[in-house]
C-alpha cells in the first residue's frame, strides 16, 4: 500500500516512538518497503533493523544512494550520525525508539486500513503448500493476495502486510516461528479471519523442550481469534484437535476421521502421480477430487485449504478446478523426469522425521519401478533427541521396502544405522559426509528405472547432489 511519509510518522508516533516530523519530506509516497538494501527498489521506504549478523543501519546510506524514499531509523543512531553529505534524502529519516516495532506497528496498521480477509497458515510441515493451495482455491473467486517465499516471521509478515493492495478481497499469510511467543505476536499484527494449523511434528527440538511445548507455540494462532473467527484444525493430529478448546472462534476439523467436519476418503493413487479423493462436507454434500501432488501429506494441506473454501462460499466445482492446476512449489515434492529412465522425487527444501517418514511412504507405494532409493540428509534443529530421531527414520525407510539408503551428513549417520538393524543389508546402506560426496555416490548408483528421493534440511543443501545426478542425467525435454 503507497503511504506518504506524514501518514508513516502519525502512524509510527505513538507505537513506536518520538517521530522528527520536522525533518521529513512529509509528502514524499512510498513505492514499497524494504529492509534489504541489496533488494530496494527506488521509492521503497527503507527499514534499519538490527540483526544478529549485520545491523541494518550500516546499509541507510547504500538505500538512499539506492533511490530509497527515506529511511526508518533508530533515533539514538540517528543523533550519533555526521550529515550524510550530498544525499538530501537524509531529512526523510523517521526515528523511532525501535525499528522492528516500528516495521510491525505499521504493517498492522495497513491491514486494518486495508479491512480485508486474511488467512493464517501455520503447523510444522506444510504451511507453505496449504497457502499455496488455499490462495488457488480463493482465487476462483476472489482477488487474492498471499506472501512471497518465506514472508513468514517477525520481520517478513509485516513486510506482506505492508503490500496489501486496495484491490485484494482476501490475503493467505504464512506464520513460522523458532520460540513460543512468536506466533501470537504475528496472529495479533495479522488479525486473521481464519486460523489454520496444519500439523505438529518433531521440528526445532534444538528450540523447544518437547513436541507438546511445539503444540502450545502453535497453538497461539487459536488463540488470538475472535468469536467471529474460524478455526480450521487437522482432526486427525490429537495435538491440534484439541486446540478447540482454546479458542473463542468457529472451528472446523479436517481429516480422514469419522465425524470429521471436512472428511477425506476413499483415496486412490492417480496415474503420473498425485490423488484422487472424496470430499464430504459436514456429513451431507460429497464430492470428488484429483490433487496432481504426490503424498498423503498434501491431500491433508489441500483438505484444510478446501474447507477455507467452502466456508468462504467458493463452489465444489470452482475448487475442483482450482486443485487440478495445483503445481508443487520448488524444491517441494516435485516429480522430475531424468534421461536414461530415471525418475526424481525433488523434496530438498527442508525436512522433518514426520516429513520424511510420510514422502518415504508414498514414495514405497509408487508403481511402475524396478528400483527405489533414498538420498536423505541430516534433519537440523531436533535437539538432544537428534539422533534418536534418526535412527527411528532409519528404521521406517528399511520397513518400508526401499531398496537403497544414502544418508549424507552429521547425525543422519544414525539413520543408516536405524536401518542396517531394521535388517536392510549393509551394502543397500551408505553414510556420506556432504551432499557434494552424496552427488558423486548417486551417479554412480543410478540405473534406467530407478525412483530416487531426495531430501534433507536446507542447510545440508541436498540439492548440490541432485544437481550433480542432472548433470549426468538431463531434464527430458517433453
Amino acid at each position: 500500500m503507497q503511504l506518504t511519509l506524514r501518514e508513516i510518522a502519525e502512524v509510527l508516533r505513538p507505537a513506536a516512538g518520538q517521530v522528527l516530523e520536522e525533518t521529513l519530506d512529509t509528502n514524499a509516497v512510498t513505492s514499497g518497503y524494504s529492509i534489504d538494501s541489496r533488494s530496494l527498489r527506488p521509492g521503497n521506504l527503507f527499514f534499519a533493523i538490527p540483526g544478529p549478523r549485520f545491523d541494518g543501519h550500516e546499509f541507510v546510506r547504500e538505500a538512499l544512494e539506492r533511490g530509497a524514499c527515506g529511511a526508518v531509523v533508530n533515533a539514538v543512531w540517528a543523533r550519533q550520525q555526521a550529515p550524510l553529505a550530498g544525499h538530501t534524502s537524509q531529512r526523510n529519516w523517521i526515528e523511532v525508539q525501535d525499528t522492528v516495532a516500528a516495521l510491525q506497528s505499521l504493517g498492522h496498521q495497513v491491514r486494518t486500513w486495508w479491512g480485508g480477509t486474511v488467512i493464517a497458515v501455520t503447523g510444522s510441515a506444510g504451511k507453505t503448500t496449504t497457502k499455496e493451495i488455499c490462495a488457488q482455491v480463493l482465487s476462483s473467486k476472489y482477488r487474492v493476495y498471499k506472501s512471497e517465499g518465506n514472508l513468514n516471521n517477525l520481520f517478513g509478515v509485516p513486510l506482506t502486510l505492508l503490500r496489501l493492495e486496495t484491490g485484494a478481497e482476501a490475503a493467505v499469510v504464512e506464520l513460522a516461528m523458532s520460540a513460543r511467543g512468536e506466533i501470537r505476536t504475528l496472529a495479533r499484527l495479522a488479525a486473521p479471519d481464519v486460523g489454520v494449523v496444519t500439523n505438529v511434528n518433531p521440528v526445532h527440538l534444538e528450540f523447544f523442550s518437547s513436541i507438546d511445548d511445539i503444540g502450545l507455540a502453535k497453538r497461539e494462532l487459536v488463540e488470538e481469534l475472535d468469536s467471529h473467527a474460524l478455526a480450521v484444525l487437522n482432526g486427525d493430529d490429537a495435538r491440534v484437535a484439541a486446540f478447540r478448546e482454546h479458542t473463542a472462534a468457529q472451528v472446523i476439523h479436517f481429516g480422514e476421521k469419522p465425524g470429521a467436519d471436512l472428511q477425506i476418503r476413499n483415496i486412490q493413487s492417480s496415474p503420473g502421480g498425485g490423488s484422487e479423493f472424496e470430499v464430504v462436507w459436514k456429513s451431507h454434500s460429497a464430492f470428488s477430487c484429483r490433487l496432481p501432488l504426490i503424498g498423503q501429506h498434501n491431500i491433508y494441506n489441500a483438505a484444510a485449504a478446501i474447507a477455507v473454501g467452502l466456508h468462504m462460499d467458493v463452489d465444489p466445482p470452482l475448487i475442483q478446478k482450482a486443485l487440478e492446476s495445483i503445481r508443487p512449489a520448488p524444491m517441494r515434492g516435485e516429480l522430475l523426469k531424468l534421461t536414461g529412465g530415471i525418475t526424481v522425487i525433488n523434496d530438498t527444501y527442508n525436512s522433518n522425521p514426520r516429513a520424511l517418514s510420510e514422502v518415504v511412504t508414498t514414495l514405497s507405494k509408487m508403481p511402475g519401478f524396478k528400483r527405489k532409493l533414498v538420498v536423505a540428509g541430516e534433519m537440523l534443529e531436533l535437539g538432544k533427541e537428534s539422533r534418536h530421531w534418526h535412527h527411528e527414520c532409519g528404521r521406517e525407510m528399511a520397513k518400508s521396502g526401499i531398496d537403497f539408503l544414502l544418508a549424507v551428513q552429521g547425525d543422519a549417520e544414525a539413520m543408516a544405522e536405524g536401518a542396517r538393524e531394521a535388517g536392510m543389508k549393509s551394502d543397500r546402506v551408505q553414510f556420506v559426509k556432504n551432499s557434494d560426496e552424496a552427488g558423486t555416490h548417486i551417479c554412480r548408483l543410478a540405473n534406467r528405472g530407478d525412483l530416487i528421493l531426495f531430501k534433507g534440511s536446507r542447510g545440508v543443501k541436498m540439492e548440490r547432489a541432485l544437481e550433480a545426478l542432472r548433470q549426468k542425467f538431463p531434464l527430458e525435454v517433453s
